[in-house]
């Protein structure tokens, strides 16, 4: 058997800082590095966050839960950390996950309650977004890139034609422009269904902040809204973001005036935000061995193929996905 000798390192330093006896179980591993275990002692559990320093700096993450939590979000409150060894002990937010209880009946007030702690995340714009870096063009630029690496080329082994590849470059720069003129706000960067967790006092629960920018105002929504993991019918997801600029727009938030152009950057951010996901993905099995990720990539898919065909500056994406038979190939 292999010695893991960072789990014996984070026990050492457990013992360490409780002084007490205490059972450890794997909580969650996500798709980076990071992994996460459940700390149980007496009748109270923690959660304890393994991120290896040469993979993963967790002062960002230290940083911006404090910011969340000062505006009243439920995220995880810090207790203990050590950056050498990239341990963290933070509060336990519980095991139900937003993905696992969303149905039908749940659906309204559960999204409802998520899209308040979004507006709540957004406001946060107003007092400070100096500590937070863009959502600039290269980093939006580099992230459908991926698409185009690894789904495209590493997992389907496409060779692009120069004609091919000037359509995606024509594609992926209006997608940035539109991005870039949306209004700027805090932006959770990966807020969906399995980064919320249902709890009985102020939910949800947020986890995964650590990635958070300053980006396009619908980038969270769409997150949530055209989840990678669950879908929902188009009718229900417009009633939804209807909602959402409801409260933006009490509270403030630049969503600007016209609620039809508002739709219209939604659905191009969820574009971009599904070209990522999609090379994400792809590379989650060809580099991470993580194959689990690939049964997502249909779902994604389908919703650029469903805005795509509607919009006459994303027809030639759609028309070249149909083209390279990527519908009839999806993993």
């Amino acid at each position: 058997m292999v010695l893991d000798y960072r789990f014996e390192a984070l026990k050492k330093w457990l013992q360490g800082i409780l002084n007490a006896n205490y059972e450890i179980h794997p909580a969650s591993a996500d798709a980076s590095f990071r992994r996460y275990f459940r700390v149980t002692m007496h009748d109270r559990t923690h959660i304890v966050m393994d991120a290896p320093p040469e993979k993963e700096d967790v002062r960002p993450y230290i940083e911006i839960a404090r910011r969340l939590y000062a505006l009243g979000l439920n995220v995880p409150e810090i207790r203990h950390y050590d950056l050498q060894q990239g341990f963290l002990l933070i509060s336990d937010l519980g095991k139900r996950l937003y993905l696992h209880h969303l149905n039908e009946i749940t659906a309204d007030r559960m999204y409802g309650d998520a899209l308040r702690a979004l507006v709540t995340l957004q406001t946060g714009i107003f007092q400070d977004s100096a500590f937070l870096p863009e959502y600039d063009q290269v980093l939006l630029g580099r992230e459908m890139e991926l698409f185009r690496e690894w789904y495209l080329g590493k997992h389907l082994r496409l060779n692009l034609t120069e004609k091919q590849h000037t359509i995606l470059e024509g594609i992926f720069e209006g997608l940035i422009r539109s991005a870039l003129t949306q209004p700027q706000v805090w932006v959770h960067r990966d807020y969906h269904s399995r980064n919320l967790m249902l709890t009985e006092l102020n939910n949800p629960g947020i986890l995964d902040f650590q990635d958070a920018v300053r980006g396009p105002v619908t980038y969270d929504l769409v997150s949530l809204l055209r989840d990678c993991y669950i879908d929902w019918p188009q009718s229900r997801v417009e009633d939804w973001v209807r909602h959402y600029r409801t409260l933006a727009l009490q509270s403030a938030l630049p969503v600007g005036e016209d609620a039809g152009l508002f739709l219209q950057w939604f659905e191009r951010m969820g574009v971009q935000r599904h070209l990522k996901a999609i090379g994400i993905f792809a590379r989650l099995h060809h580099r991470d061995g993580k194959p689990d990720y690939l049964n997502d990539i249909p779902r994604t898919l389908s919703y650029i193929m469903q805005v795509s065909q509607h919009h006459a500056d994303l027809l030639p994406l759609y028309t070249l996905l149909r083209q390279l038979k990527i519908p009839e190939a999806m993993i």
